[in-house]
């Protein structure tokens, strides 16, 4: 496998390395070593300044507001962020722009781009994702919100649930049913609506380690325009699947970047605790260590489908199953290691996070802590593991679905 740069790449590298050597404090050890308070803050002076330079999305199209560069440059300026500990991007810039706006390049009218995408970049517009339900989580297809055409607009009734970011955005883009009498796969559109509007309610929902990472959202005759409908009345199933091909594969090309730091964390944590000859703890710090490497050939493997111009498909389920499972099983060892210390940890916290956190972040207890009970949730998140060992054995394997 040939894993070299070009040298358009290896010349922007050194433009971010320059960049990152201007904009950021020479005594900086990475935003996880800030409190999450200072870190927000931090956070929002940081998107500032990418946006006035156009590193927000550098491979989206220039007419649209992007870099136009191509996904070997997004990689690099990924990990050259990541190396650096730059500020992390919030769960809205996720959702609108690796989520929503990759989907709307794809699938969007061309008044669509025009006009949503521009305020993604700016901020101006914060979304979050409606997909999940009560009773419509794996199974997404029976969701039961409802919208009803009337004139030139959408009236949308029902509840989402377990919507990352809900209570920071103003805009979602959400499944709803709009034909009852179709299959149900069938009769889905997904709408874009307001969220600061009358007739939709956000309940923001603590997560085990204690922060309100999700939210519930509420729609009682909510109203969305006619023509803010993403892949066409009825389409709704393949843009989701578009949509949540993108969220399983947006990982892919740096994960291992992203793990890898924390791994090396985890190493200095079995040091200082003395568990770093005990059989066992090396045992499972290899085994860490073959997943990152894992990961990072899966990044090359799904960097290539993106230089060929594929949509991230149901390949994007192997990846998943590997990053989320390991992400469980590489911060239960970190509790093994910490003992005792893991029943009352002690030490700040380190925030809501999202995969690995920021380079900086103490090796505390705390921290540790907070790293397991969010891994609970990753396994669920993005379509559990059990929907993915699906989409792998039915769409790439072959195999017999499961009898209803």
């Amino acid at each position: 496998m040939d894993v070299d740069y070009p040298p358009e790449a290896i010349a922007f590298r050194d433009q971010i390395r320059a960049f990152l050597a201007e904009h950021l404090p020479s005594e900086w050890s990475g935003a996880g070593a800030l409190p999450p308070e200072e870190r927000e803050q931090l956070r929002a002076r940081w998107r500032k300044v990418l946006a006035d330079r156009g590193l927000i999305a550098v491979s989206w199209p220039t007419e649209y507001g992007g870099g136009g560069l191509s996904v070997i440059e997004q990689l690099v300026l990924a990990e050259e962020f990541a190396l650096a500990g730059a500020p992390d991007r919030s769960e809205n810039d996720l959702a609108g722009i690796d989520l929503l706006g990759n989907t709307m390049i794809a699938l969007g009218s061309e008044e669509q781009k025009r006009h949503f995408l521009p305020r993604i970049l700016s901020g101006e517009d914060r979304w979050c994702q409606g997909f999940s339900e009560p009773e419509a989580g794996s199974d997404l297809a029976s969701v039961r919100t409802r919208a009803v055409l009337d004139g030139d607009e959408w009236v949308i009734n029902g509840q989402k649930i377990w919507t990352s970011a809900g209570p920071t955005a103003n805009w979602i883009f959400l499944l709803a049913r709009t034909d009852p009498d179709a299959p149900k796969h069938k009769g889905l559109s997904m709408l874009l609506a307001p969220i600061d509007q009358p007739g939709v309610e956000v309940r923001p929902i603590v997560n085990a380690a204690g922060h309100a990472s999700f939210s519930e959202v509420f729609f009682t005759d909510a109203r969305a325009r006619a023509a803010d409908v993403l892949g066409g009345v009825g389409g709704g199933w393949r843009t989701a699947m578009t949509l949540l091909g993108f969220e399983r594969g947006s990982q892919i090309t740096t994960a291992a970047t992203e793990f890898g730091p924390d791994l090396e964390r985890l190493v200095a944590l079995a040091r200082q605790r003395g568990r770093h000859t005990d059989p066992h703890v090396r045992d499972e710090l290899a085994w860490c260590y073959s997943r990152v490497q894992i990961l990072r050939y899966q990044g090359y493997r799904g960097l290539t489908a993106l230089l060929r111009g594929e949509i991230p498909g149901a390949d994007a389920a192997i990846h998943k199953v590997i990053w989320s499972e390991y992400f469980q099983r590489y911060t239960e060892l970190a509790a093994e290691i910490l003992g005792p210390d893991a029943i009352s940890p002690q030490g700040p916290g380190n925030g809501a996070v999202l995969l690995a956190p920021a380079p900086g972040t103490p090796n505390s207890a705390g921290c540790w802590m907070d790293q397991l009970l969010y891994a609970r949730a990753a396994t669920i998140y993005a379509g559990s593991s059990q929907i993915q060992r699906n989409v792998i054995g039915e769409q790439l394997l072959g195999l017999p679905k499961e009898p209803r």
